[in-house]
């Protein structure tokens, strides 16, 4: 009872206090729900759209249940998980977050995993996607499009030991479910996907109208946490909050010989990673590698607006929040410690920092292309294609409740 009255004070002198900044600095935070609003029209929601739609359709079609029986006797060994957590996984490193806490909750509802199994596998599925890394992060921060590699590969590791470390979790409370061997092969597969696929009853417009709108109810969903903590961030700045919390990141900063001009930064970045990676990119008494270090804990702690968004997907179910962010602390600093070991022998010596080398074509095509040019024409043609789903999502949506 004494917790839960804390809790209503603690969240009441929150809004208050936002309230107040609001009314205080109204042009700031108009500016800064201005720069969330493009971010989410302009990357966010053409980016992630594709996936979540293609995503429905594979659940609806069987193809999942396919990926699961296959991807079994891989996932189950070494995180514990059955094989669909392969499709999140995948799902998640190619888009980003938080598209593994929407697949986890999706798999959830349909009963194929346990709630033990949710928790561990939403804790290391949430991903920054290439296109942020590479574009955003590297090219439209740093000016270093090699240093996406650099991060990159630091995130993936930290994700990936973060999974294999969480396997050990929760085994008191799954004791009493036994496991039984299931085949794996091929026939096996086809024939879980066929048996899923004639259990979905919706023809192919409903479902295909269904995956659009749930999709684009997610994202209406993230662009508004999106625009909320670049509001909160703005505000906290301004009220002198942050700069209070930096004091005390100072000292641990010192204690890992870092500048302390970056703690504003690091702040900045525990609330939202984008404001946050590009504070960073601009302290000048920072080296690069520091500068690196701490943007690859920034994008593995995720900062508190990714996990709202994680948070409201799974108030859905019945997985817990606190394994993930627990997991998010844990991949923030697996993330910034393999930075730091693998700075040398990865970026400095094969070439990645600007020097000639050899020994990295794949690393040479990622730094010439694909990624970089393709977030160069989400910026001119994103905020068109959300135009137009929206314009569709409407459509559907009035259509239906017009039959109805």
């Amino acid at each position: 009872m004494f917790k839960t009255k804390i809790k209503t004070i603690v969240l009441a002198a929150s809004a208050i206090t936002m309230a107040i900044g609001l009314i205080s600095f109204p042009e700031d935070a108009f500016e800064a729900s201005i720069r969330g609003l493009n971010m989410w029209w302009e990357i966010v929601f053409p980016s992630l759209l594709p996936f979540f739609i293609i995503s429905e359709l594979l659940i609806g079609f069987g193809v999942v249940k396919f990926i699961g029986v296959i991807l079994e006797p891989v996932m189950r060994p070494l995180f514990k998980v059955p094989g669909v957590g392969g499709f999140v996984l995948a799902m998640g490193m190619a888009s980003g977050f938080p598209s593994g806490a929407k697949y986890t909750a999706r798999m959830r509802q349909e009963k194929q995993l346990s709630r033990i199994e949710a928790e561990r596998l939403v804790s290391f599925t949430n991903y920054s996607s290439p296109l942020f890394m590479f574009g955003a992060v590297s090219v439209g921060f740093f000016h270093n499009s090699s240093l996406g590699i650099m991060l990159a590969i630091s995130h993936y590791l930290g994700n990936i030991c973060v999974g294999l470390m969480m396997r050990f979790y929760g085994k008191d409370e799954e004791k009493s479910n036994s496991y039984h061997k299931k085949t794996s092969s091929i026939k096996t597969a086809l024939q879980q996907m066929h048996r899923t696929r004639m259990n979905e009853k919706r023809p192919l417009g409903k479902l295909l109208g269904d995956a659009v709108l749930s999709s684009i109810h997610t994202l209406l969903m993230i662009g508004g946490f999106i625009i909320l903590f670049s509001v909160i961030n703005k505000l906290l700045f301004h009220m002198n909050i942050t700069t209070f919390f930096a004091q005390g990141v100072i000292a641990i900063l010192h204690t890992l010989h870092l500048p302390e001009e970056l703690s504003m930064a690091f702040i900045s970045g525990l609330s939202e990673i984008t404001i946050g990676s590009q504070m960073t990119s601009g302290v000048e008494e920072a080296t690069l590698m520091q500068k690196a270090i701490i943007t690859s804990f920034i994008l593995g702690f995720s900062g508190f607006s990714i996990q709202a968004q994680v948070a409201s997907i799974l108030a859905d179910t019945d997985i817990r929040f606190s394994p993930f962010f627990f997991a998010r602390i844990v991949h923030g600093f697996l993330a910034a410690a393999f930075t730091f070991i693998l700075w040398k022998p990865i970026y400095e010596k094969i070439g990645l920092n600007g020097q000639p080398s050899n020994s990295n074509p794949v690393f040479m095509m990622i730094d010439n292309g694909i990624g970089i040019h393709f977030y160069e024409k989400m910026m001119d043609y994103g905020p068109l294609i959300t135009l137009a789903f929206l314009t569709l999502y409407l459509i559907i949506g009035i259509k239906r409740n017009f039959v109805h």
